[in-house]
């Protein structure tokens, strides 16, 4: 390892590791999975310690196969998460997965060590940079302690997430016994509303918590009177009130989950129109969440294309035409034509077929 340089004072060091300290802050705030952590983090090493190239393994808690792998070379940022066996990724990052670490003038490998082994964090320069050196060596060791902690609460976060779907799923196949209630939506559903959102260019979490807003807008009609959804005729005005307080039922139920606090605006006014005359509070134009107008042209599209117990279902292009033409009064009119767009390309035509089954 090459020495430190006599130039740098010891203020500056300071004021160098104090900086990775609130990079690696703010990339951990701002950061919502292990997989955008790790992209992230490869693009800020190359940025901070001038590095050719940012590689992170992950490893199976086995220790028998990397599971992940980000990179990145001031160029192109790749993902790759199809597992591959430990002895097949150099002699280097499997002896730094197992605990060691790599010093020499153009890589520096380090493990990424919790309560067991998660991987490696390898920084290269070219051979014709400069040689790295002992504060190059500090400093990436500042960004792997702080990672590491993050990598782990991220992974436990992620966990915490799936069992709380998992009830949340529970509750919806109870929601699945109203019989015509409409409380349920197709796995097309939700596809359909990933499409608009990815269309409209919402970002990676945007798009997510429109999936978890898709899974439970409706979850609190489950208070509802027993097949009260699947009346023939008009609903009482008992009943609409009941009705209208669905959307408020659904926030009492998730608001205490905290990283589904981000969804409880749209769940609270996916019935609000782009006109101001829907409900809870009478909303119009962007006032209303972007998620929950793209969930309203989404719903009302599949009601009329599958039906309900007072109208008959329409064909796929009758219920097209219906957005329509109520467009820039029920519905956004950025969304009724990203819907129509969309509508021309086969993979959502399909969803829109599958929306009628």
């Amino acid at each position: 390892m090459t020495m430190l340089p006599h130039h740098i004072s010891s203020g500056k060091r300071y004021h160098l590791v104090l900086s990775a300290v609130h990079m690696v802050y703010r990339l951990v705030n701002s950061t919502y999975t292990v997989k955008e952590l790790t992209l992230r983090l490869t693009r800020l090493l190359c940025q901070f310690i001038k590095a050719s190239s940012v590689s992170v393994y992950l490893v199976h808690p086995s220790k028998k196969n990397v599971v992940s792998l980000a990179s990145f070379d001031n160029q192109i940022n790749i993902w790759r998460d199809r597992p591959q066996d430990l002895k097949d990724v150099g002699e280097d990052v499997l002896a730094v997965t197992r605990g060691a670490s790599v010093l020499k003038d153009h890589c520096i490998g380090l493990p990424l060590v919790a309560d067991d082994y998660l991987g490696a964090i390898f920084v290269r320069r070219s051979a014709t940079g400069d040689p790295f050196n002992d504060f190059d060596y500090e400093m990436l060791s500042v960004f792997a302690e702080q990672v590491v902690t993050a990598m782990k609460n991220l992974q436990l976060h992620q966990e915490h997430e799936k069992i709380i779907l998992g009830v949340i799923s529970s509750m919806g196949n109870l929601l699945k016994k109203q019989p015509l209630s409409g409380l349920t939506h197709p796995p097309a559903y939700i596809e359909c509303v990933k499409m608009l959102g990815a269309y409209l260019k919402l970002s990676t979490d945007g798009i997510r918590q429109l999936e978890y807003a898709s899974l439970l807008h409706d979850i609190g009609s489950i208070d509802l009177p027993h097949g009260m959804l699947s009346k023939p005729g008009q609903l009482s005005g008992r009943e609409l009130e009941l009705l209208r307080r669905h959307t408020m039922h659904s926030v009492d139920l998730i608001a205490p989950v905290e990283f589904l606090k981000p969804v409880v605006p749209v769940i609270l006014h996916h019935h609000e129109k782009y006109d101001g005359s829907g409900y809870p509070s009478g909303l119009k134009k962007e006032q209303i969440p972007l998620g929950a107008r793209i969930i309203a042209c989404v719903d009302a599209f599949e009601a009329m294309v599958r039906g309900r117990p007072y109208r008959p279902s329409l064909s796929v292009d009758a219920a097209l035409d219906e957005l329509v033409k109520y467009r820039g009064s029920q519905f956004d009119p950025r969304i009724v034509d990203a819907f129509i767009n969309l509508s021309y390309q086969k993979k959502f035509r399909k969803l829109l077929f599958l929306l009628k089954a």
